[in-house]
């Protein structure tokens, strides 16, 4: 092989690392709050979750937070918070039901206290950190299509706007039409950059397509220690409310990028993006792995020239 060759193969491997090897972010599952089938030690309790109120739980099927009866409310709760910098959370679940008339939704829970009902979506009000709500029951929000899922942070000391199905209260939410009794794998997928973006995703259209319900490269700042959690409550209407799996991760990488720029929200129909986050600059790591390319090509380089030399040297030697 020529040594020009070797240095545009050599240029040609540290393009594509540039191009891709460092925009990849590595995940390290969470079994401290992960839940699957099924769900229960063999003394019947949860190692990492406690659970009360109407919760009932089938090992072979699902965790169910109400059941399709009125005035119900249950909830999960982690036994230990999650501390991770960087996380996502995805949740396969299931809003399903008898009637054509139905309510009120669950939410999930990244907050200070823990195992605690009350009367939003079956948890404490005043709560502190983040409440990911997922609202079926219309009560007065004029031009919103239900159902409809929102963010909001609280503070401990502010109520949920539940007259107005917390219109007052929004971070960021979006509609979701059909993801009620969906004929697909009802999931969402809740990703978090420390400082960088959070990020919501939901399943219920077509298995496998995700899409996006919001967007923010201005995340809320949550707790250092908060309870993962779920709940979900029932009033004169009512709905099955399943949780089927939860896989928690640690995410890490990229591992510098730059501050994502702000935007305005986008309409209620699809879904609210609050700024889209910029691609991460590429880190100092590709400059070492170029060197190591260049290393590796004069050594290449410097044994064809001592070979060719030896070679030259033997022939003139027969002579």
């Amino acid at each position: 092989m020529r040594i020009s060759n070797l240095l545009t193969w050599g240029l040609a491997a540290v393009g594509a690392y540039a191009a891709d090897g460092n925009d990849e972010i590595k995940s390290i599952g969470l079994r401290t709050h992960s839940l699957s089938q099924p769900y229960l030690d063999s003394d019947m309790q949860s190692r990492w979750y406690d659970f009360g109120g109407d919760t009932l739980i089938r090992t072979d099927q699902y965790i169910r937070l109400t059941a399709d009866r009125p005035s119900q409310m249950g909830w999960i709760f982690s036994r230990v918070p999650l501390t991770a910098t960087n996380w996502q959370i995805e949740v396969e679940f299931k809003i399903h039901g008898k009637n054509t008339l139905f309510g009120d939704g669950f939410a999930m829970w990244l907050t200070k206290e823990r195992g605690q009902q009350g009367p939003v979506f079956g948890s404490v009000d005043k709560f502190e950190g983040l409440g990911i709500f997922f609202d079926t029951y219309k009560n007065n929000r004029p031009g919103v299509v239900f159902p409809f899922v929102m963010a909001m942070v609280g503070d401990g000391k502010t109520a949920y706007d539940k007259d107005a199905d917390g219109k007052a209260n929004e971070l960021a939410g979006c509609s979701a039409r059909g993801l009620r009794g969906a004929n697909v794998p009802t999931m969402f997928r809740l990703t978090y950059f420390q400082d960088k973006s959070l990020k919501l995703e939901l399943q219920y259209k077509t298995e496998g397509e995700w899409t996006l319900c919001f967007e923010t490269s201005e995340p809320p700042t949550l707790p250092a220690a908060a309870y993962l959690g779920f709940s979900a409550e029932t009033g004169e209407l009512s709905d099955n409310h399943d949780i089927i799996s939860v896989a928690v991760s640690s995410l890490y990488g990229p591992p510098s990028g730059e501050k994502a720029t702000g935007g305005n929200r986008g309409s209620t129909g699809g879904g609210h993006r609050l700024g889209s986050p910029s691609k991460a600059k590429k880190s100092g790591g590709w400059l070492w792995f170029f060197t190591k390319i260049v290393l590796f090509v004069l050594v290449l380089g410097g044994g064809y020239v001592g070979y060719t030399a030896w070679r030259t040297n033997k022939r003139s030697h027969r002579f």
